[in-house]
């Protein structure tokens, strides 16, 4: 055993190596294709307007539901919230990941949430140039539909806007949206609960103008993408199953390599 290991292989050996190779990739192909469904699923939310009855702003942590039995007090549009002399600091933006009859579990992975506003042109209330929004976020969970909300994460965060209006700044035309780029919203990393509750709120404050000179708000869109939990399924399979072949096919070529009469070279090795 002088040579090197593929020297001392004939060559139906060399074929079969080969061929049952080339049948492992065409398995793999076919797993992904016809088993595996696609690899991520994108879900569009569309933020609740919730209603904080509480006076001020940030008095004590309260959670507010799009729906369900202990639903938050709504508000249709910031039209009705005017007609209500509501504040903008008493308005909450409420999303329910994931949507109704529905449940996250740790297969998906990961959940990644894009923002996206949807803004009015108005004359007397245009987007500035270099506009900046504040958002303040709430993130909770539970893990049955009757517990109580434990918080997992809050931050204030800052997000620039970057919005085209592309008709005319005219009277006639007010009322039409902005066509602006998603935002970064947050990740997390590891989908360990059932439900989760984001509540987000765009306070305002004059005399450190926050959020002035934003547009109007009319809506908040929210994008969660998550890996989908068949799809985690399918590669699992395919990792426990392929990771001890290769642990067997390592060990094999090692013993090969100590039963040759001379020392191993680099390559080998």
């Amino acid at each position: 055993m002088a040579g090197a290991i593929i020297e001392n292989m004939s060559t139906k050996k060399l074929v079969i190596v080969g061929v049952v190779l080339l049948l492992f990739q065409a398995f793999a192909f076919m797993v992904g294709g016809l088993i595996a469904p696609s690899p991520t699923t994108a879900v569009h939310y569309l933020a609740t307007k919730c209603v904080d009855n509480q006076k001020g702003y940030h008095q004590g942590r309260k959670w507010f539901m799009p729906w369900g039995p202990n639903q938050c007090d709504k508000i249709k549009d910031f039209d009705e919230a005017m007609a209500k002399m509501i504040e903008a600091n008493n308005i909450v933006f409420s999303v329910h990941i994931p949507l109704p009859n529905k449940e996250m579990s740790p297969w998906f992975q990961f959940i990644l949430v894009i923002l996206q506003f949807d803004i009015a042109f108005k004359m007397y209330n245009q987007i500035e140039d270099r506009a900046m929004v504040t958002i303040d976020v709430s993130l909770a969970y539970r893990d049955d539909t009757v517990s109580e909300w434990t918080e997992m994460a809050h931050s204030v965060e800052q997000r620039k806007l970057n919005c085209n209006f592309t008709t005319d700044k005219i009277k006639e035309n007010e009322g039409r949206y902005y066509e602006c780029d998603l935002l970064p919203f947050m990740e997390v990393g590891t989908v360990s609960h059932k439900y989760y509750l984001v509540n987000v709120r765009l306070p305002v404050y004059d005399r450190k103008k926050v959020n002035l000179g934003i547009g109007e708000i009319k809506d908040i869109r929210l994008v969660g993408i998550h890996q989908n939990g068949g799809f985690t399924k399918v590669w699992f399979a395919m990792k426990t199953f392929l990771t001890p072949s290769i642990l067997i096919i390592m060990i094999w070529y090692w013993r090969r390599i100590t039963m040759m009469t001379r020392p191993p070279v680099l390559l080998e090795k």
